[in-house]
C-alpha cells in the first residue's frame, strides 16, 4: 500500500559525491581516501611497490583503518579490484551548521572574549579545528596558527575555498576565531595554538571519510581538544563519525561538537553530537531586542527571523505591506513572498530595485525557518527576513479581504534563553541526554577573511566551549578530561522560562558554561546526566552510578533533596554523606518505574543534590514503553564510485524493521511514481547495501517516502529528495 502524504517537508538535498573527494589538480590527477580491510600500512608497501603510479599520501590506523591516494580517474579506478579494499559505498554528506550573517549590529553583537572572565588565555594548549580550513593570513589569526592539513586536495595548506575553487568558505575561520583569535579581535583563548583541518571543501561540504580522516590527522599532531562545528540528520549513536570521536575521547582529546541548527523539535540532534564521550553543544541567545510586525485592528504580532546576510530590521515607522507574488507595486512598502523555488536573493534583489522598503518571506510549509541571502555579487541594503507559514497565510487572507493593509515594527525584550535553532535531544537507541551543555552562539563577532562578521549557530557555540576547555586546562593542567568535563558541567548555569521552571534536559543539558566557575569548581560531579533508558516491563529498576569528587581543602557534606512524589516513579537516594579534602566517592541513584501509571514516551527532570547552601542539579531521562522519535533517517543513495551502472544505499533505523518501502514520488505535483526497492529484516543502525542501475529505473530528481514496518506492526514514515543521474 502507498503511503499517504499529508504534511510536505523539505529536507536537505543529498549531493551525490563522485568517486573524488578532491578537485583535479594541473595533473589532472584526484584525490581519495578508501577503507581497506588488514594492515593500512602493509597496504601502502604493497601499493607502492605494485602501482607506483599511485601516490600513497596518508595512511590511517589510530580512528579507522584507511589510507590516502592520488592518482589520475583510470589509475585510481584501478583500485577497487584490489581484494584488501573494502565495497565503496557513498557516506553521509557533512556540513558546517547553517549560520546567519546579521552584520555587526552593536546593539545585539556578542564578542567571544566576553565568556573569559578568568585571569586565563589558553597559552600552551593545543587546540585542532576540523572544518572548512582557516584564512591563517588574517592578522587576528597568525599568531595562533601552528600548521594544519586540506582533506579535500591532500596537502598540507587549509586555507579557506577561494572563489577560484569554487564557492568560497569562511566558516573555520570564524569558528578558530571564537577560539582564540588574537589580535584587534580576541578570542576566548587568545593564546591557545590553533591547528586547522579542512575536511570541508567549496560550500562548506564533505563526507564523513574527510571528516574522520582530518581527527585521524589532529590526533596525529597531539591536539588537546578537537572542535567539529558541523554534523548530519542522523539522530543515533552509533554512526561512523560518532564512533571515530568516542575513540579520539579515549586516546585523551576533549572533543566539542556542535549540536545542529534543527530546533526547535526534539529529536533534531545529529550525528557526531550524539557521541557518548563528547561534550555536545546547544546555542544560547542573549538578552535582546527582537523585531516583530504588529496590526493593530487585530492586535496581531508576526515574528520575524532576519535571514542571513540581512541588514538588521529597523523600520520605524507604520508601512504598508503588499503580495509581492502577484503585483509588482512593492515601493515604499514590505514586499511579501512565498518560499518556492526562486532563491531568496533573487527576490530580494528584484524587489529592492523596485523600490520596497523590506521583504518577507513566509514558509511554504508549517513552522519557521532559517533562510540565508548572498550579497556578495549585488549588496541588498533592505532588511530580509522570513515568518511562519500560518502567518503568512493569514497576513494573505487579510490583503484579500482589504484593499490597504500597513503593519508597524515593535520590539520586544527577549531574555537569555536557548536559541530556537539550537537542536535538540535526546539521542535515539540509548536516550542520552543531548546537549551536554550551552553557550553563546547568537550574534557572534569573529574573524572571517577580509575582515570580521557576525554569525550565528551552534558551529559558534562549540568553539566557545573549545576555548573554555583549553582555559580549563591552562588552569588545571593536571585535570583529566573526565574531570574537566565535570566541572563545566556541574558549574553550568540552569536556565529558566518565563515561569521560572527549568528548561527540558533535552534543551539545554546541564546549561550555560561558566568557565571561571568551572575553573574553580569545589565540587565536581562526574556524568551527572542520568539516562536510565527504555522501560518495557510493567515495573522495573534502574540503577546509575556516578561520581562526586570535593576538590576543596575542607570537609564537605552533601544530601539529596527527596523529589516531588509522583504516581509511577519510586527514587532510592544516598543518605547524607561526607567527603574529605579532595575525596572521590561513587554513589549509586536507583530509579522504579511503574510503567502502567505514566504516559508513554519521554519523562524528564531534575534531581537536586544540596551541600551547605550550594545545590548541583542532576537531568534525569527514561523512556516509558516508546516515544516519538523518528524510527528511520539518513537515506543515502547515490552511484557506486567508480560505477556507471551500480548504485549504493545508506538507511539508519533506531529499531528492528520488518520491512521497508521506499517510494518515490514528483517533487512538483505529489504524483507517485514509482516503488524503488523493498527490503526485509533490518536492523537497528546502518543498513546499507547495492542496487543495480536497471532496477533503480528512470533518472531524475524524487522526493523518497521511506516507510517502515516495525516488529509490532506500526508503520513510521520518513521522508528525502534524492537524485538518480
Amino acid at each position: 500500500m502507498r503511503p499517504l502524504l499529508f504534511v510536505i517537508t523539505l529536507l536537505m538535498i543529498m549531493i551525490p559525491l563522485s568517486s573524488s573527494l578532491a578537485a583535479e589538480d594541473s595533473l589532472d590527477k584526484q584525490s581519495i581516501i578508501v577503507e581497506v580491510e588488514g594492515s593500512p600500512s602493509e597496504h601502502r608497501n604493497y601499493l607502492q611497490d605494485h602501482y607506483p603510479f599511485i601516490d600513497v599520501v596518508a595512511v590511517y590506523t589510530k580512528l579507522f583503518n584507511g589510507l590516502a591516494l592520488q592518482g589520475t580517474p583510470q589509475e585510481l579506478q584501478r583500485m577497487q579490484s584490489l581484494d584488501f579494499v573494502k565495497n565503496v559505498h557513498a557516506v553521509k554528506t557533512y556540513e558546517t551548521t547553517r549560520f546567519k550573517n546579521l552584520g555587526v549590529d552593536s546593539e545585539n553583537a556578542v564578542f567571544p572574549y566576553e565568556l573569559n572572565d578568568t585571569g586565563y588565555t589558553g597559552e600552551g594548549v593545543k587546540v585542532g579545528v576540523i572544518d572548512t580550513g582557516i584564512d591563517y593570513e588574517h592578522p587576528d589569526l597568525q599568531k595562533n596558527y601552528q600548521r594544519g592539513y586540506d582533506l579535500v586536495d591532500l596537502d598540507d595548506d587549509p586555507m579557506e575555498t577561494k572563489s577560484k575553487q569554487g564557492i568560497p568558505t569562511l566558516h573555520g575561520s570564524h569558528v578558530s576565531g571564537i577560539i582564540a583569535a588574537n589580535g584587534q579581535l580576541k578570542g576566548v583563548a587568545p593564546e591557545a595554538d590553533i591547528y586547522a583541518y579542512r575536511a570541508l571543501g567549496p560550500g562548506g561540504s564533505g563526507t564523513s571519510v574527510q571528516v574522520i580522516a582530518a581527527m585521524e590527522q589532529a590526533v596525529e599532531d597531539g591536539v588537546d581538544v578537537m572542535n567539529l562545528s558541523l554534523g548530519n540528520s542522523v539522530n543515533g549513536p552509533d554512526y561512523p563519525t560518532s564512533v571515530a570521536v568516542n575513540k579520539a575521547a579515549e586516546l585523551g582529546i576533549a572533543v566539542v561538537i556542535a549540536n545542529g541548527n534543527n530546533g526547535p523539535a526534539n529529536w533534531t540532534v545529529g550525528s557526531p553530537a550524539t557521541a557518548n564521550k563528547a561534550l555536545s553543544v546547544g546555542a544560547s541567545s542573549p538578552e535582546r531586542e527582537m523585531p516583530f510586525l504588529y496590526e493593530r485592528w487585530d492586535d496581531k504580532q508576526i515574528s520575524l527571523s532576519t535571514m542571513s546576510g540581512s541588514v538588521p530590521w529597523n523600520l520605524d515607522t507604520f508601512y504598508e505591506i503588499v503580495n509581492a507574488d502577484t503585483t509588482a507595486n512593492v515601493k515604499g512598502k514590505i514586499a511579501l513572498f512565498t518560499r518556492d523555488d526562486v532563491p531568496f536573493s533573487q527576490k530580494a534583489q528584484a524587489a529592492q530595485v523596485a523600490g520596497a522598503k523590506a521583504v518577507v518571506i513566509h514558509n511554504n510549509e508549517e513552522g519557521h525557518f532559517q533562510g540565508m541571502i548572498h550579497t556578495d555579487k549585488q549588496p541588498i541594503n533592505i532588511p530580509v527576513a522570513s515568518i511562519s507559514q500560518s502567518d503568512g497565510e493569514w497576513l494573505k487572507k487579510k490583503l484579500d479581504e482589504k484593499e490597504k493593509l500597513s503593519l508597524e515594527t515593535n520590539y520586544k525584550k527577549i531574555e537569555e534563553s536557548i536559541a530556537d535553532f539550537s537542536s535538540r535531544g535526546p539521542v535515539t537507541v540509548n536516550w542520552n541526554i543531548k546537549p551536554d551543555i550551552l553557550a553563546p552562539g547568537a550574534s557572534i563577532v569573529s574573524t572571517v577573511p577580509g575582515g570580521y562578521q557576525a554569525l550565528q549557530g551552534t558551529s559558534m557555540a562549540a568553539p566557545h566551549v573549545a576555548g573554555a576547555i583549553a582555559l580549563v586546562k591552562e588552569a588545571n593542567p593536571t585535570w583529566s578530561n573526565a574531570k574537566i568535563y565535570g566541572a563545566i558541567k556541574t558549574t553550568a548555569a540552569r536556565l529558566k522560562n518565563d515561569e521560572e521552571e527549568s528548561i527540558d534536559p533535552i534543551v539545554q543539558g546541564m546549561g550555560l558554561i561558566q568557565p571561571k566557575q568551572a575553573i574553580e569548581a569545589e565540587t565536581i560531579l562526574y556524568d551527572p546526566q542520568l539516562t536510565f533508558g527504555q522501560i518495557d516491563d510493567y515495573s522495573e529498576n534502574r540503577k546509575r552510578k556516578t561520581i562526586i569528587e570535593n576538590t576543596s581543602n575542607k570537609t564537605k557534606t552533601y544530601h539529596f533533596k527527596i523529589p516531588y512524589k509522583q504516581a509511577g516513579l519510586s527514587w532510592k537516594l544516598p543518605k547524607s554523606f561526607t567527603l574529605k579534602p579532595h575525596e572521590k566517592k561513587q554513589i549509586t541513584i536507583e530509579l522504579r518505574v511503574t510503567s502502567s501509571q505514566l504516559k508513554k514516551g519521554v519523562h524528564q527532570g531534575w534531581i537536586t543534590l544540596n551541600e551547605q547552601g550550594n545545590t548541583y542539579e542532576m537531568p534525569y531521562l527514561f523512556v516509558n514503553k516508546s516515544a516519538d522519535n523518528p524510527k528511520a533517517m539518513g537515506f543515502e543513495f547515490s552511484l557506486k564510485p567508480f560505477s556507471d551502472d551500480v548504485f549504493t544505499y545508506r538507511l539508519y533505523v533506531t529499531e528492528p524493521a520488518q520491512r521497508v518501502d521506499i517510494d518515490l514520488y514528483n517533487p512538483d505535483t505529489l504524483v507517485y511514481e514509482r516503488r524503488l526497492m523493498t527490503k526485509e529484516d533490518m536492523n537497528t543502525g546502518v543498513n546499507e547495501g547495492q542496487l543495480k542501475k536497471s532496477e533503480a529505473g528512470e533518472s531524475g530528481h524524487y522526493l523518497a517516502i521511506v516507510t517502515v514496518q516495525l516488529a509490532d506492526g506500526s508503520y513510521e514514515s520518513h521522508q528525502t529528495m534524492i537524485t538518480i543521474p
